[in-house]
């Protein structure tokens, strides 16, 4: 320990001593800013391009268009009007939602691959 920090207890020296290093106060700050900006990258700029994505989706939405509610509500939209959506659920069943509520397309077919059906010519060991 320094001697001229002998008269302090040791936590008070210690707190002097890394204080004073080449960026001063900064220093302690650094890991803290590291923090910050890996927590940013990692999590805010990911959720703002999707929540973009999801505001285009709502904008550019068209009658035919099959949907999903926040509430689990499968849909095909039938009328766009304003702020709000007529879904039909079910033959003569009609709701109307708010845009906000609709929280996806039910199906994306172009990153939905088909699963490939099994062979059915094969006669395998099942009797």
């Amino acid at each position: 320990m320094n001697p001229n920090f002998s008269l302090l207890g040791p936590t008070t020296a210690l707190a002097l001593q890394t204080s004073s290093g080449p960026f001063g106060m900064l220093g302690g700050f650094i890991p803290m800013i590291l923090i910050f900006v890996i927590f940013y990258v990692v999590l805010m700029l990911p959720m703002q391009k999707q929540r973009k994505a999801l505001a285009a989706m709502i904008e550019n939405l068209k009658k035919g268009d099959r949907v999903v509610t926040s509430g689990g509500i499968f849909g095909e939209v039938t009328q766009v009007e304003g702020p709000t959506v007529m879904l039909r659920i079910a033959d003569n069943v009609r709701v109307r939602v708010a845009k906000s509520a609709i929280t996806g397309l039910e199906g994306n077919p172009e990153k939905a691959e088909k699963p490939e059906k099994a062979d059915k010519s094969d006669k395998g060991s099942n009797p």
